[in-house]
């Protein structure tokens, strides 16, 4: 009830509302940019346009519960845009890397390996990924944000698994 409220006062014109509901979503929007782009400075960025576009067309919220999921679709489009203009690859600095913060607890060579393996995958997958692992939506949810059966999000992230597993072994047996 109390994200309801916010979000019609930030509908209203409230900037104080707003930035409350940006403030409670604002690690989870970093963290899925930093996923993209793996510089911490283009992260941020994304997060700043995606806040800004955000605000811009709030009043197109019509279900102040899907809020979260609204503005994650913005982080990811405004993401997937940047990635498509700069068109660059930018290493992992290891002291980044350790500001992440993962679902489990893994050791700095196995974020580093995951999040590795995790760059390299079709956007698809990675999108699957980040939704489901990160952002905890269930497979319905992940479809009605990507407007797509549940059958193919569930083969998606199937796959995404799949190659994620022959990525990490692969790196595995690199080293």
């Amino acid at each position: 009830m109390f994200q309801f409220n916010l979000v019609k006062k930030a509908q209203k014109g409230d900037e104080q509302a707003f930035l409350n509901l940006i403030h409670k979503e604002k690690e989870k929007l970093y963290r899925i940019a930093f996923t993209y782009v793996k510089n911490e400075n283009d992260a941020l960025d994304i997060v700043q346009e995606t806040i800004y576009k955000a605000y811009i067309s709030i009043n197109k919220v019509k279900e102040p519960s899907y809020f979260p999921t609204w503005i994650t679709r913005i982080l990811i489009n405004t993401a997937l845009d940047y990635i498509k203009y700069k068109n660059k690859i930018i290493p992992i600095e290891q002291d980044t890397l350790e500001k992440i913060e993962s679902t489990q607890k893994l050791d700095s060579s196995d974020k580093l390996n995951l999040l590795h393996a995790i760059h390299q995958m079709n956007e698809k997958y990675k999108t699957v990924l980040i939704l489901r692992y990160y952002k905890d939506l269930s497979v319905k949810q992940i479809s009605e944000f990507l407007e797509c059966p549940e059958g193919t999000v569930k083969t998606n992230i199937h796959r995404a698994i799949n190659q994620l597993k022959v990525l990490l072994k692969e790196e595995c047996i690199n080293e």
